[in-house]
């Protein structure tokens, strides 16, 4: 089963996308900033990353930068409302996707399943 490390301060929109993941079949961990993240990294291992750029105490940009030199392979997806921001994590992680606020949780769902390589074009409805 593939591993998501959920980083977002918000608790509501963490709630929400950790279920809508979840219900889609995947194993998802959450924590309410990317400092609560680090230990987690550190200790476990997870196929990616999905996180919020703007939290309190690390960003999501330095959180996915720190993942990158403990657990290179894990891949990285940024959420973000913050149009500037999107810019910023582009030019720090040109690898990683970043996903704007607001979407739809079948767009976010989507976008983790290409991935993986998973066609879930025809479950959704």
């Amino acid at each position: 089963m593939i591993r998501i490390l959920l980083a977002e301060d918000d608790d509501a929109m963490r709630q929400y996308l950790a279920r809508a993941l979840e219900k889609s079949g995947y194993d998802v961990v959450s924590v309410d900033r990317g400092t609560a993240a680090v230990p987690l990294i550190e200790s476990d291992r997870f196929d990616l990353l999905l996180t919020d750029i703007v939290m309190p105490e690390m960003d999501g940009i330095e959180l996915a930068q720190h993942a990158a030199t403990i657990a290179p392979d894990m891949r990285v997806m940024f959420i973000t409302g913050f149009a500037a921001v999107t810019l910023k994590a582009g030019k720090a992680m040109p690898e990683a996707k970043v996903l704007s606020k607001p979407f739809h949780l079948r767009d976010l769902v989507l976008e983790v399943d290409r991935m993986f390589g998973i066609d879930s074009a025809s479950e959704l409805k």
